[in-house]
């Protein structure tokens, strides 16, 4: 079914396209991150209220993936993709017209669900037309897209007009082209009944991988928290610490998803138990650089522990998947990563909010950023305990 017919795009082609569309979902779900210093500043919010806004994205994607994550094996994985870019062009229209709060919240559960559902569909499309480019292609495009989008609207904010809508008119632009790109594309799955049925959250824990599990939730967990502060926050912090520039803030977000792709590009062939300590020990590293770094406002030292962390949540994440699906029968395989991305975006959202109840009740924002780390520094060890634990028993 992967085969271009007369008017289709080659598969080659195809495969391109696919990763162009997961960078520009991703890349769309960055791009308010540097604006929400503006947005706070026009409609006199608290950073608890930015957390909130932001983790409401996680909210969404989680329900959109365990929803519609099988939809596209039944009805064709080029309506899901047509559906779910159109959703999403929906939710930047809504940005650009965006007057409160209660638009953004509007906008990011709208652009949770279509990424969610896009995600899916997009990740078993480029495995259908090339497993092993597929499966490269699903690693790197995701920070390739947060990064690029994050640092572009910071980019347009900075030096172009219209600060709160340009970037969003610019992806409303290449989503368009990239929609008319999936019209050309060959189906690469023949439709089957159960569509109704596959809407049905399916989780569940086999026996054999319980204990995998228990290791790799820790680590999944503080590696997701330390993204969802970043992207939340990190760039108020870097203006907040270093009296930087909105590039600056967009650019912290950009060094750590650069090296958390750098980082899965580097150690996909190592086995999961190296990857999975390379991971905790560069976020453990890194953590202990960032809290040294807020303390004496060493904004060198900040993106170093920022690059380390970035390394931290590449290896991490990347490490508990190898740990897990290996020893998962292929008809639970959707299932058991059901659940460990319940893990992921429980950990995305939940402390990024309590961490804006701790800006505005606490100590504010650099005591939030040492309490965090420190957060952060804990659950890495944790993980390592029982990576290590696991080993002994093993042996």
């Amino acid at each position: 079914m992967n085969i271009a017919g007369p008017g289709r795009i080659s598969p080659q082609v195809s495969l391109f396209l696919l990763a162009s569309i997961l960078v520009s979902f991703l890349a769309a779900s960055a791009a308010p991150t540097p604006l929400y210093g503006l947005y706070q500043a026009r409609w006199h919010f608290s950073p608890i209220t930015t957390t909130v806004v932001f983790a409401i994205y996680a909210l969404a994607v989680l329900a959109s993936l365990l929803t519609f994550g099988k939809l596209s094996d039944h009805v064709g994985r080029r309506p899901v993709l047509l559906v779910a870019i159109a959703v999403q062009m929906i939710s930047l229209v809504i940005f650009v017209f965006a007057s409160g709060v209660a638009t953004l919240l509007a906008a990011r559960v709208v652009q949770g669900l279509a990424a969610g559902a896009a995600t899916g569909a997009v990740g078993a499309a480029m495995l259908d037309i090339n497993r092993s480019r597929g499966t490269l292609a699903n690693s790197i495009a995701p920070g390739v897209g947060t990064g690029t989008g994050a640092l572009l609207s910071a980019l347009l904010i900075e030096f172009l007009p219209a600060p709160t809508r340009l970037v969003y008119v610019v992806l409303l632009g290449i989503l368009l082209i990239q929609g008319v790109g999936v019209v050309l594309m060959p189906e690469t799955v023949t439709p089957m009944t159960g569509a109704l049925q596959s809407l049905r959250p399916e989780i569940k824990l086999p026996r054999a991988v319980r204990g995998p599990v228990l290791v790799v939730a820790p680590v999944l967990f503080a590696v997701w928290a330390l993204a969802g502060f970043f992207g939340a926050l990190g760039p108020a912090l870097v203006r907040a610490l270093m009296n930087s520039s909105i590039v600056a803030g967009g650019l912290s977000v950009f060094v750590f998803a650069l090296f958390g792709t750098i980082a899965v590009l580097l150690l996909r062939n190592a086995t999961a138990r190296t990857v999975m300590l390379t991971g905790i020990t560069a976020l453990i590293l890194g953590m202990i650089i960032t809290l040294v770094s807020v303390t004496t406002e060493s904004i060198a030292g900040f993106f170093v522990g920022l690059a380390l962390g970035g390394i931290g949540f590449g290896g991490g994440f990347q490490g508990s998947l190898k740990t897990v699906t290996p020893l998962v029968e292929a008809h639970e395989r959707a299932s058991v990563l059901s659940l460990l991305y319940i893990v992921c975006y429980i950990g995305f959202g939940l402390p990024t909010v309590i961490a804006g109840f701790l800006v505005v009740y606490g100590g504010g924002l650099p005591r939030t950023a040492e309490e965090y780390s420190a957060a952060v520094i804990l659950l890495a060890l944790v993980a390592l305990f029982g990576l290590r634990r696991t080993r002994t028993t093993a042996r």
